[in-house]
């Protein structure tokens, strides 16, 4: 496994390399967009795969299990990043859903996806604001994972390894989140997957693509329509022209 002072240097790296500076809470998804020839799809994968990415010949695909709670999905997204820029150019890897396990490269990933979300130095200061020396609790680990929007699990396992807990602490403290997140003040949506209609997405260069069949008027509009429901997107695909011409506020 890599050096964890390196892992975290290639996270703030990539951070900068996309148009993020090193230390505050990035949303994963939308630096999606910055990526060149990158396609998501969310999908629900079942229970042992988190996702999965491929990229050859300047293509990326990338997949997340959308049946998994939102801060796991973040927290995915990220270890794919680390598959797409660390590891060899053309490539397929399949991610299991537990954490801090696998293979070497599995770890170094996951240990990436944590400096990604919550670089070293931001979590340690924001560590010492929420509860300074002692050792935290379950509404500071809360607190910790809604401001860097990791999943509960993740945060727990990172301040493991940051030897804030012990494995028996972090155990002790994996159950009743989602009341304690809300009696806090915080909504549950880190906690929960997204919505079933929205568990089945495609977004990206896929779409890009499509769009410039259509407007170069290459195919019928039946197969952009087939092309569109391919990628779950039906919610393209039949929405009226009205819809789509309406302004928003």
């Amino acid at each position: 496994m890599i050096d964890r002072l390196e892992l975290n240097t290639k996270a703030q790296e990539l951070r900068e390399r996309l148009g993020e500076d090193a230390n505050s809470p990035v949303d994963v998804f939308a630096l999606l967009n910055r990526i060149e020839k990158l396609t998501l799809v969310l999908y629900p994968l079942g229970d042992h795969i988190s996702g999965m990415c491929l990229q050859e010949d300047g293509l990326r695909l990338l997949a997340v299990n959308s049946a998994m709670s939102y801060g796991r999905q973040r927290y995915s997204v990220a270890h794919e990043l680390y598959h797409l820029y660390f590891d060899d150019a053309r490539s397929f890897y399949v991610c299991a859903r537990k954490l801090d396990q696998g293979s070497e490269n599995e770890r170094s990933a996951d240990q990436f996806a944590s400096y990604f979300l919550a670089p070293y130095k931001a979590l340690r200061e924001e560590a010492r604001r929420i509860c300074g020396d002692r050792k935290p609790s379950l509404p500071d680990v809360i607190a910790l994972e809604q401001e860097f929007g990791m999943s509960h699990q993740a945060m727990l396992v990172r301040l493991v390894s940051e030897n804030r807990l012990t494995r028996a602490d972090a155990d002790g403290l994996s159950t009743g989140v989602v009341r304690a997140a809300l009696e806090l003040g915080f909504e549950e949506k880190l906690y929960r997957p997204l919505p079933e209609e929205l568990q089945k997405r495609t977004y990206g260069y896929y779409l890009q693509q499509v769009e410039q069949l259509r407007r170069k008027d290459l195919v019928s509009e039946g197969k952009i329509d087939e092309l569109l429901l391919d990628a779950f997107r039906s919610d393209i695909a039949f929405c009226e022209e009205s819809v789509r011409e309406e302004e928003i506020d």
